[in-house]
């Protein structure tokens, strides 16, 4: 029978003393991102998959959770590596480097690494191709922001976007929106800003109702807990929000506008399951993006009613453009950063 723990360790000692040695049965640990459980978004939906496969499998599964998780990096991997895990999936972005190096040192354990590629023989990453999905977003967003008689939309063809982090892997979000925002509008002005936190509503509503000052009447995050505040402040304020990974329209029904879903729950479901079959993808990267149905907009179940027919026809052509080959979305992991981002 599965059993899952959460662990909260303030340092890397502490996530020793926590974790005990299991390494007869060879469980497998979630490492949670900087954001922590309960953001609404990324981990919890990265959680949610790690559950239903450790329930599925039989397979032991423990949740690995420390405010230090970003500072400690080296630490925290090891600690869990020596307490006798076979399976070590890691949310953190920030861990790229620390795991490739820790990796080396425990051949026998698998280790995973989700919104990069990390090379690595016992290393399976898994990445996402959010600029897909955030290019029908900014698809969506740059014909609704000047769309008249829509209640929360004013005349100024302005958009936000706010990250948690300047970063390749949160500008791959941003880039993607950008561009398909301006493949309908080339004027349209999208407004860029970065927290610098992924777990401040207060900072994030601060921030998305400065943009909202300046003109914005949608305002798309990528912040994770952050964006809470996001949200909170586009259903204040009349305005609309655009969620981020997991399908955030019912947090303030009506003031989001959709939601770049990015299914980590998925990607960490089928890891958790090839690890238990014995087929575990050592060394492999693992893509998901349109194609794989691992991103997408979702069903905006709450805003359906105050968008028009061609509004969503245009969107679901950007979509099969990006499925036929003839749109290419700019990669900013492989490209790097474009032009109107600099």
């Amino acid at each position: 029978m599965s059993c899952k723990t959460t662990f909260v360790a303030s340092t890397a000692l502490a996530l020793l003393l926590a974790i005990p040695a299991l390494a007869e049965d060879r469980p497998a640990a979630l490492i949670i991102s900087q954001s922590g459980l309960g953001d609404q978004s990324y981990n919890d939906l990265a959680y949610a998959g790690f559950e239903r496969a450790t329930g599925e499998t039989g397979i032991e599964g423990r949740t690995v959770e420390s405010k230090e998780v970003v500072a400690q990096a080296d630490e925290i991997l090891r600690r869990a590596s020596d307490a006798g895990f076979g399976l070590i999936l890691d949310l953190e972005f920030a861990h790229g480097e620390p795991i490739a190096a820790v990796a080396k040192d425990y051949p026998d354990i698998n280790y995973v690494i989700l919104n990069q590629e990390v090379p690595g023989d016992n290393i399976a990453s898994v990445v996402f191709r959010e600029q897909e999905g955030s290019y029908l977003a900014g698809v969506l967003a740059a014909q609704m922001t000047t769309l008249a008689g829509v209640e929360g939309i004013n005349e100024q063809p302005v958009l936000g976007v706010i990250g948690g982090t300047k970063s390749a892997g949160i500008d791959k979000f941003i880039a993607g929106f950008i561009e398909g925002a301006k493949s309908v509008d080339p004027a349209v002005d999208v407004k860029v800003a970065y927290s610098n936190s992924f777990a401040d509503p207060a900072i994030g509503m601060q921030m998305a109702n400065a943009m909202f000052d300046e003109g914005a009447d949608i305002v798309y995050h990528i912040a994770g807990g952050t964006g809470i505040g996001v949200i909170e402040a586009a259903k204040e304020r009349g305005h609309f929000a655009i969620g981020v990974d997991t399908d955030q329209d019912g947090l303030a029904p009506g003031h989001v506008l959709t939601s770049m879903i990015k299914r980590g729950d998925v990607a960490v479901e089928r890891i958790v399951k090839d690890y238990a079959a014995d087929a575990f993808p050592r060394g492999q990267t693992i893509s998901l993006g349109l194609a794989e149905d691992g991103v997408g907009l979702s069903e905006m179940e709450h805003t359906r009613d105050i968008i028009p027919a061609e509004v969503l026809a245009r969107v679901d052509a950007a979509r099969a453009g990006i499925l036929d080959g003839s749109i290419k979305v700019w990669d900013v992991l492989s490209q790097g950063t474009p032009d109107y981002m600099k």
